[in-house]
Formats: structure tokens, C-alpha cells, sequence
């Protein structure tokens, strides 16, 4: 009984495994990508310790998720691609403004509040205004949304200004959230995968989103239809580091299948 039971076990999770060997393997090559620019595919598949065979099926499947671009006998990187804030700001405003709302209904009298970057984040604090909750964020259109409001205690993390995207980033705001816990984390995100991990289409940006993950008891993705894919080469989180996710009704439907199937609670507005 006991050799049953191991072979009903590594039956279960082979098929898991190589799943998680091939992600793991595809974040490295995109790194390496963006660090070292072009690179020919004998050389990835020496870094990455493949046969170029498999060098080749994960460039092509990298390829078609259009997270890089084919090259003669390589790749590179495709750059990420970073709209101005207020430009991202008039986007599919009615839908941003559904899952705020939503959002909404998730917050406590008396709660603390992370709020990331991003345009979504910025419709929810319109929505807290006159609220008893403690704001964290590294979101300076959040800051200037609420800095008059006294009902709120407003906290602004430290670090370096990236005028683009109005927030902050760097060391000094990792550091000052690992002082921090909070109740909830409101997380965006430029782009989910059909494999459920969550995207940024700027590096310096997932070490900020990654700490914030780590100080918060609760964690709720705000992503809107149009970030199902979306875009972005730099991995934040996979769906079981979620907790809820606030979406729209048109939001695709296998992908919203793999975060229940992670154990999410998924709401469409």
C-alpha cells in the first residue's frame, strides 16, 4: 500500500514539476536578455544548462506570449514599453472605476491600506475619502489625491522619484516596508499571464510590489480586462500569492479559471 501511495503521489506532481522547472527557466532567460542584450541560442542554452533544442522551444513559446522578440540564430529582450501615467489615467476609466468600487467594499473602519502604483489604485483612493484607514503607498497620485483629507492618516513611502509614473522606488522604500504590516495590500499589475503570473513592465518597480506582498495580511489584485494579458517581461507574484482578485465581467475566463483553481476568491464587476 505504502509503494501505491508514493506512485499515486509522484504522478500527481510530475506533471507540476516540469511545469515549474520550465517557468523558472523562462524568468532566467528574459533576465539574462534584458542584462546582456542579444544573445545566440548556443550561448542560452549554456547559461541555462539545456540542450538547444529545448533553448529553441522556450525562445519560440516566449516568442508567441510576446515577451521577446526572434532574432537570426537568438533573441533579445523586447523593451519595456512604459506609457505616462496620465496617459494610462484616461484608459478604460469605467472599468477601473467598477473594480475600485468593489474594491471598496473590501475596506474596514480603522484598516491600514497598502496602495501600489498604477491608475486603478488611484480610483480607489477617490473612493476613501472620508474614511477612518491608514494609506501606505509609494503611489504619488495617491498622495496627492488624499493629502488634504484629515479623516485619513496618509503615510508616503520613502526612495527615488520616477517622475514617468509618479512613484517611488529603490532601497529606502523596500526598507521602509519591511518595518510596515499591513491589512490589506490593493496590488496592480500591467499584465496577467494565461498562467496566472502577475506582470510589470518595469524591473525596479517588482521589488517595491514584492515587499509589499511581504507586509501585508491580505492581498487583493486590482487588474482590469484589458491586463488579461497585457503586458510586461518582469514576474511579480503567481496567482497563489493571492488572495482575492476584483476584475470585470469580460475578463478572460481560463485565466480567471487557474486563480480559483489556486484557491483565489475571484470577483467580476
Amino acid at each position: 500500500m505504502q509503494y501505491l501511495s508514493h506512485t499515486r503521489a509522484y504522478s500527481l506532481t510530475r506533471g507540476t514539476l516540469p511545469s515549474m522547472l520550465r517557468e523558472n527557466r523562462h524568468e532566467q532567460l528574459l533576465r539574462l536578455l534584458r542584462e546582456e542584450g542579444v544573445l545566440p541560442i548556443r550561448e542560452i542554452a549554456e547559461r541555462l544548462k539545456v540542450s538547444e533544442a529545448t533553448a529553441r522551444r522556450d525562445l519560440t513559446g516566449l516568442s508567441e506570449a510576446g515577451r521577446l522578440t526572434r532574432i537570426y540564430g537568438g533573441a533579445v529582450a523586447r523593451p519595456p514599453v512604459e506609457r505616462p501615467f496620465a496617459e494610462e489615467e484616461a484608459d478604460d476609466l469605467a472599468d477601473k472605476d467598477s473594480v475600485a468600487r468593489h474594491a471598496l467594499t473590501l475596506v474596514e473602519d480603522g484598516d491600514v491600506l497598502l496602495l501600489d502604483i498604477g491608475t486603478t489604485a488611484l480610483q480607489l483612493a477617490r473612493q476613501l475619502h472620508g474614511r477612518n484607514v491608514t494609506v501606505v503607498t509609494s503611489n504619488l497620485a495617491v498622495y496627492e489625491e488624499l493629502r488634504d483629507d484629515d479623516a485619513v492618516t496618509l503615510v508616503l513611502l520613502g526612495g527615488r522619484v520616477r517622475r514617468n509614473y509618479r512613484s517611488l522606488v529603490g532601497h529606502m522604500t523596500e526598507t521602509s516596508l519591511r518595518a510596515l504590516y499591513a491589512d490589506r495590500l490593493f496590488l496592480g499589475t500591467s499584465g496577467v499571464l494565461p498562467d496566472g503570473r502577475v506582470l510589470d513592465t518595469t524591473d525596479v518597480e517588482v521589488p517595491v510590489k514584492q515587499a509589499m506582498l511581504a507586509s501585508a495580511r491580505h492581498v487583493v489584485l486590482l487588474a482590469t480586462a484589458k491586463k488579461f494579458p497585457g503586458t510586461g517581461t518582469a514576474r511579480i507574484c503567481g496567482p497563489r500569492d493571492i488572495g482575492v482578485l476584483v476584475t470585470n465581467r469580460t475578463s478572460d475566463p481560463a485565466t480567471l479559471a487557474v486563480f480559483r483553481e489556486a484557491g483565489v476568491e475571484v470577483v467580476q464587476v
